[in-house]
């Protein structure tokens, strides 16, 4: 219990849910239907690429899923890489292209 004596979430059995899980995939489809999912558009240069990493329900669960995969990305050592957050719909959960964002 904190200190008014409320319960920690720890203690209440609620747990943080994996933003990857299979289970959330029918959410975040109609998230995405709606145009209301989050989506990171990454842009990198030398080579000139742009990926689409999404669809997430919250902007918050994308923010800690994304980290990995732009550390993953800067491992492969290009020109530069550069990200925007967006609320959008997208056909694909991860594609890339040759720069036609």
């Amino acid at each position: 219990m904190d200190g008014l004596g409320a319960p920690h979430l720890s203690t209440m059995g609620v747990q943080r849910t994996d933003p990857m899980n299979p289970l959330l995939w029918p959410l975040r489809s109609l998230a995405n239907g709606l145009g209301m999912a989050w989506w990171a558009r990454v842009q990198t240069h030398d080579p000139d690429m742009t990926y689409w990493f999404g669809p997430f329900v919250r902007r918050q669960e994308l923010g800690s899923a994304l980290q990995p995969f732009l550390d993953d990305l800067r491992r492969e050592a290009p020109g530069s890489v550069e990200h925007e957050v967006l609320r959008t719909r997208r056909s694909e959960p991860l594609t890339s292209d040759g720069r036609q964002a």
